[in-house]
């Protein structure tokens, strides 16, 4: 595996930077928050670092004032919060690594954010001091407790988030992850402790670099994560029914997928394909494969903001919730028929 050249942000590159540049916005729901991708934003130097690798302090002009401080969609991280630790562009993507200041007023406080392609989607979220992170993640650590024995896969692995949760979560479990991009391992295993998690579960963890399409292994999967996403948007092959034909064969007898299928809160390189548009089209072409076996988690304040995607038999609600921590119980009860 080649060895990624990192780009540290200093003075030299300090003007094209902070024009790249972006706030931070999440949307908010009682429970949960659903990473969307970075928002335009003007930004100014406010003073100069002393020390360039460290970090630069950076505020926005202001546009608007308010004295209210409640957290909605369009709530950011305030830029003098964040400090890029590196940015680079792989043969794949165009790859950041952002570090959340303890101190700032935001549930993404004390993160350390992995961001794929120019519109800025957020592909791993990992925190020092606590496992859950409240978003989409933790709605994958739900699915081990209703899947029969046997391995999971995660395609599109990215830095690791889903399988360090489930890892810590279900200590029988073993995952197989599959990542297109050798720099975005590079950098998990860097940045976001994947190195770590490598050594502490060697008998549990597999990582392979490649087409997750391809995945297998002896016996098939009893469950397989989906997290795929090319250029800010899910991948073309995700909206063609054989795609999901070839991944219900990589099943066990009861096996599940779970997917995250975004929604409008994600942008695309290419303008033309809303996200919302493609969600739709690949729930739909799920439903030509997996038939009335399939639901829907939708997250967000906005209708169609963002949804995950479950197949097979509705499970025992009340079971479900007893295997499951605390903290992501209520995420059972918010599965619904998806209904073309």
């Amino acid at each position: 595996m080649t060895t990624p050249k990192y780009s540290y942000f200093s003075p030299s590159t300090a003007q094209m930077s902070l024009q790249q540049l972006r706030q931070i916005s999440v949307t908010l729901t009682s429970h949960h928050f659903q990473i969307q991708p970075l928002i335009s934003y003007p930004i100014q130097i406010s003073t100069p670092p002393k020390n360039p690798f460290l970090t630069t302090t950076l505020s926005r002009k202001p546009t608007h004032s308010s004295s209210s401080s409640t957290k909605t969609q369009d709530n950011g991280i305030p830029i003098e919060d964040v400090k890029i630790l590196v940015k680079f562009k792989s043969r794949h993507n165009y790859i950041r690594v952002l570090q959340v200041s303890r101190k700032a007023d935001h549930p993404f406080a004390g993160s350390r954010l992995l961001l794929l392609d120019t519109p800025g989607n957020i592909h791993s979220i990992s925190f020092q001091f606590k496992s859950f992170t409240d978003t989409y993640f933790d709605v994958f650590a739900t699915l081990p407790p209703i899947l029969p024995p046997g391995p999971v896969a995660i395609l599109g692995f990215g830095a690791g988030s889903a399988a360090r949760l489930c890892l810590e979560l279900y200590p029988e479990l073993v995952i197989h992850g599959w990542e297109l991009d050798p720099s975005v391992i590079a950098v998990g295993r860097e940045y976001f402790g994947l190195e770590r998690l490598e050594k502490q579960y060697p008998d549990r963890l597999f990582i392979y670099i490649g087409n997750a399409l391809k995945a297998s292994v002896r016996d098939g999967f009893s469950g397989i994560f989906v997290d795929l996403f090319s250029q800010g948007s899910l991948i073309p092959e995700l909206q063609d029914p054989n795609t999901w034909e070839v991944l219900k064969k990589c099943l066990r007898k009861g096996g599940r997928v779970m997917v995250n299928v975004g929604g409008s809160c994600v942008e695309a390189e290419d303008k033309r394909r809303d996200g919302k548009v493609v969600m739709e089209e690949s729930l739909k072409a799920m439903r030509r494969v997996f038939g009335e076996n399939l639901f829907v988690l939708s997250l967000g304040n906005r209708k169609e903001d963002s949804s995950i995607a479950l197949t097979g038999d509705l499970p025992d609600l009340e079971a479900w919730k007893k295997a499951l921590p605390g903290s992501l119980r209520f995420y059972v009860d918010m599965w619904t028929q998806f209904c073309v």
